[in-house]
């Protein structure tokens, strides 16, 4: 579907689900046809190896009109021995010892992006998919991109703002936060966000008092 849009792919390959390239790259890896490279590491606290293996291209499925796909793999291990990190992925592009590089780095994007953002969404205080269950037309899709933009909002925030990247710091939890957030915002008029954020970190309300 991909291919018939125009479109590249690199996509999460692994062995468990895609069996046939499983026993495809085991069988190649045999006879000398998979490729490796070996890079080391400095991680401040000691070293970690990465090994790159890439084969191109080899049939996705035991089918004569199977999709041919080029692999590569990256396994982490630091000096320990223990695997910190091993992921598989298949890709339209072409593979060399420069290009496996980036196509690993860019499957790990694509798990960064599915933990630190779509979890964060669903676990961490925006209840994202709770939203879902809303709505017959339009509302779910609306309150979705509600709960996106707050999330865009937020992160903006800790990168910019010291003074909420400092109230992070000092609680538990993102629900935390929003929790403490709504109990402020019901009980106390608060002129504007920094007045917000000032009566949290230092517990008064410095040039914005509650009116009577």
């Amino acid at each position: 579907m991909l291919l018939a849009q125009r479109m590249d792919f690199l996509l999460v390959c692994k062995p468990d689900s895609q069996v046939t390239v499983s026993e495809v790259v085991n069988y190649l890896e045999k006879i000398g046809e998979v490729k490796t490279l070996v890079k080391k590491r400095w991680r401040g606290t000691g070293y970690e190896t990465d090994t790159y293996r890439y084969v191109q291209p080899i049939l996705l499925r035991n089918d004569d009109d199977a999709l041919k796909v080029n692999w590569c793999e990256l396994t982490t291990v630091p000096d320990d021995g223990t695997i910190v990190y091993r992921n598989t992925v298949i890709i339209s592009h072409q593979l060399d010892d420069q290009s496996v590089i980036e196509a690993v780095q860019a499957g790990r994007t694509r798990w960064k992006i599915e933990n630190e953002n779509n979890n964060i969404l669903k676990t961490k205080g925006y209840h994202f998919n709770h939203n879902f269950g809303h709505g017959q037309h339009h509302l779910a899709a609306l309150l979705a991109t509600l709960i996106i933009l707050a999330f865009l909002l937020h992160t903006q925030m800790e990168l910019m703002d010291e003074d909420f990247k400092l109230r992070r710091q000092q609680l538990p939890s993102r629900q935390r936060l929003f929790n403490d957030w709504l109990a402020l915002t019901t009980y106390l008029y608060l002129e504007n966000w920094p007045a917000l954020l000032t009566f949290m970190l230092q517990g008064r309300l410095s040039r914005h008092p509650v009116p009577t």
